[in-house]
């Protein structure tokens, strides 16, 4: 697991009690999750569009006033081997501007396979029924659950 401690801001999930938001960046979508540090535990939220390769800082502000988070955890796209990629910087980039815009620590996580994973895990969920739009539409939400899930039991 990756800790920027500047964008922590010196915290560890050990100062942190309360919700979480866990997000897993594309340049078309970011999905989100919701989690507790008190269990451990992470729900898909909801994805999030972004205009025009743009992020679309108004559907995340909603969500970090609806739901007062105390940490902000970000899934680092890297590759098999541990190295940087070149989408990594995309997503420093947005944790850094999570940090800088919501004065709130943010944690990197490595999030390597983490929507296979998702994909994986909808698909054994839908086993036997008909594929369905909504389930592409959960994806990015469901690997945001996992990487701050991940997040929560290894922090």
């Amino acid at each position: 697991m990756l800790n920027l401690h500047a964008l922590a801001q010196g915290r560890t999930k050990a100062d942190l009690s309360g919700s979480l938001l866990g997000f897993d960046y594309g340049l078309a979508r970011i999905g989100v999750a919701i989690g507790q540090t008190i269990s451990d535990t992470a729900t898909p939220l909801c994805v999030l569009k972004n205009r025009d390769g743009q992020v679309n800082w108004d559907d995340i502000s909603a969500l970090i006033t609806e739901w007062q988070p105390v940490g902000l955890v970000v899934g680092l796209p890297l590759r098999l081997n541990g190295e940087e990629q070149p989408f990594t910087q995309n997503a420093r980039k947005f944790a850094q501007r999570l940090g800088g815009r919501y004065n709130l620590p943010v944690f990197l996580i490595e999030e390597q396979l983490s929507s296979i994973e998702a994909e994986q895990r909808l698909r054994a969920q839908s086993a036997g029924k008909k594929a369905s739009t909504r389930h592409d539409s959960l994806l990015d939400a469901h690997a945001a659950q996992i990487l701050l899930t991940n997040w929560l039991e290894t922090a």
